[in-house]
């Protein structure tokens, strides 16, 4: 296995929700609207910047509130990265749109 997939894939990791022109809670919502987030895990050399397909179905937003920014976002999806096929798995914080992730290997 490739050495990142499998050190991102090792505990969790420091993550923020990588979000242009601005970063705030709306801009999240409309990416997530669009059905692709863009995940970057800080703790790598330079940053690992992924982008990532949202699973739906796998994803919690019950406890966000996108209005006011507070609670949390479960963020999950499917991407390949360095040619390992992977799920993504982030929790975000709405305050700080920063939190935890991991990769899961998919089978193929």
């Amino acid at each position: 296995m490739n050495e990142l997939v499998q050190r991102l894939s090792e505990g969790e990791h420091p993550v923020e929700a990588s979000l242009r022109p601005e970063k705030t809670a709306t801009a999240l919502k409309e990416s997530i609207d669009r059905g692709y987030v863009h995940i970057k895990f800080t703790d790598t050399r330079g940053g690992t910047d992924l982008g990532v397909r949202l699973d739906r179905e796998a994803s919690n937003f019950n406890e966000a509130d996108f209005e006011h920014q507070t609670g949390k976002v479960q963020l999950v999806g499917n991407l390949t990265l360095n040619y390992v096929k992977v799920r993504c798995i982030a929790d975000i914080d709405l305050a700080t749109l920063e939190g935890k992730g991991y990769l899961e290997p998919v089978e193929a």
